[in-house]
């Protein structure tokens, strides 16, 4: 079978959800087509590494009957490990032996049990797999009467999805086409699933806008701490290119996090450190008795999350909130103080999406806004245009953080703030508007070369911020109206006595032809 192309694994992975759509919500049916797309690749890539191992032995002569038994112990350092998996009967004797991948499902999907033995060959190759892939396919059950039907049903979507995949060889594709296939799925289903659940994914267009502004480097530590499906931390990571960088991320989803472990899997980023935890309440990234520190810090946090654990704050022992305790019905400030908290000190970067909320709402969060604008810590605002989200149509700001303006920082004499309002730049769509290349590349440019524009950017200093009661709502600070011309009077009389002039004759012209005709006018 000839190597997939891009547009074919889009096209099929796609259409294989038709198996699901109609009759399981989005939310619940990604992570099946997911983990089967995640368990074909993995399969195909065995079976092409097998079969090249196979013909150099054949080339170079080697003795027939140790061929297989040399090319079992090449495989057993392959990047995935696929076991030989023991199907028993109900008083445990083996009843048949096979090895545990795709196509071993695929020659029996006409089983009664094969939701079952779906979840017992992703069971064994994480078995085979640990600590790599513990965990990843733990919270996905292919046997679930309540997401995928009673057994009939069940038993059919399951063997409808085997024979979609079935078309599909993955084993000369590249990791590039499988991640993008992968990332193609998660924005599809994020459309799909939009405000119920489409919360795990960041648009393409904004994380690469979010990416370029943090701007990370070779060598860097970048950490997402609410990394959701992992397409943002993927796309900090491009930024840099040659893979070397370390990717860090916390996920409160344990479905979430196992789709973002695959997503790293899939883009050969194998040694991403994925945690599941409530990084709030819970961080686990810790060094000694400190939280771990980052150079790059990037997110998207939920927006303005209720009950985030205000009651904790007090005593947290990391020491995050000295600025002050967010409101317990809005988390925004929450993530921001954990952002800066983990950014290495003195030079560490922080880029997060935020509601426009953050920049004027008052109490609690304007003390701390005000804290953070006279530590001198936050570098540049961008709002960007409503509707770039399939969970929300508010618009939404990028803020960027750099602790190398703190004190004694490489940047601390540089006072002033960048505004940007990018809010008008975008191509609309029906339902989600979408960043362009020129609308990212514009405010890129602005950013790094700091300019003012008019009508587009402003740089405000602390006098002017302060002056604005530290409320840094962008229209306080880039005025975009744009004053109507000024009407000639004159020139529209003239014009107004030209068109009765004109009128008056054609009047005249059409009584002449009427009369003509007998008419009497």
């Amino acid at each position: 079978m000839t190597p997939a192309r891009p547009e074919d694994v889009r096209n099929v992975v796609w259409s294989a959800c038709d198996t699901f759509r109609g009759t399981v919500e989005a939310g619940q049916y990604k992570e099946y087509v997911l983990a089967f797309l995640f368990l074909k690749y993995i399969s195909d890539l065995w079976k092409a590494h097998a079969s090249e191992h196979r013909r150099e032995l054949e080339a170079r002569g080697a003795d027939p009957d140790t061929i297989e038994l040399r090319v079992t112990r090449y495989m057993e350092r392959e990047r995935f490990k696929l076991p030989t998996y023991e199907l028993r009967d109900k008083g445990g004797q083996v009843v048949e032996t096979f090895l545990a991948t795709f196509d071993s499902l695929y020659a029996r999907r006409t089983a009664d049990n094969i939701g079952e033995l779906i979840n017992e060959v992703l069971e064994a190759i994480e078995a085979a797999n640990d600590p790599k892939l513990k965990g990843v396919f733990r919270n996905i059950d292919f046997n679930s009467e309540s997401n995928l039907g009673q057994t009939k049903d069940r038993n059919r979507r399951l063997k409808t999805l085997l024979e979609d995949f079935a078309t599909l060889e993955l084993g000369g594709v590249g990791e590039d086409v499988i991640g993008d296939a992968y990332i193609f799925l998660i924005e599809r289903f994020a459309a799909d699933a939009g405000k119920k659940a489409g919360e795990f994914f960041t648009p393409r267009q904004v994380s690469k806008l979010l990416a370029r502004l943090a701007g990370p480097k070779l060598g860097d530590e970048i950490c997402d701490p609410a990394c959701g499906s992992g397409s943002l931390l993927l796309r900090a990571g491009e930024e840099v290119g040659g893979g070397n960088y370390r990717l860090y991320g916390q996920e409160s989803n344990g479905q979430t996090r196992a789709l973002a472990r695959m997503n790293m899997f899939l883009h050969g980023q194998d040694g991403a450190d994925i945690r599941w935890c409530d990084t709030l309440n819970g961080p686990t990234l810790i060094e000694g008795d400190h939280l771990k520190r980052f150079d790059v810090v990037v997110a998207n946090p939920p927006f303005s999350l209720d009950k985030w654990g205000a009651e904790n704050a007090e005593s947290d022992k990391y020491r995050r909130f000295v600025r002050g305790v967010p409101p317990k019905s809005k988390g925004d400030y929450a993530f921001i103080l954990h952002m800066l908290a983990i950014a290495r000190p003195g030079e560490g970067r922080v880029a997060m999406i935020a509601p426009h909320g953050v920049l004027f709402r008052g109490g609690a969060e304007g003390r701390i806004r005000e804290s953070i604008v006279r530590d001198n810590l936050l570098d540049v605002v961008v709002g960007l245009p409503a509707q770039l989200f399939p969970t929300t149509d508010i618009p939404v700001c990028i803020l960027l953080f750099d602790r190398a303006r703190e004190s004694g920082g490489r940047r601390d004499h540089e006072r002033d703030v960048l505004f940007i309002d990018a809010s008008r730049d975008f191509d609309p769509g029906k339902k989600q508007n979408r960043l362009l290349d020129e609308d990212i590349n514009r405010v890129v440019a602005t950013y790094r070369e700091r300019r003012v524009i008019d009508r587009y950017s402003h740089r405000a200093d602390l006098a002017e911020i302060e002056k604005n009661g530290f409320n840094l709502n962008i229209p306080r600070y880039v005025d975009t109206f744009e004053p109507e011309p000024e009407i000639d009077l004159q020139a529209v009389q003239v014009e107004i006595r030209e068109l009765e002039r004109q009128i008056a004759e054609n009047r005249g012209r059409m009584n002449a032809y009427l009369r003509e005709l007998g008419v009497d006018a």
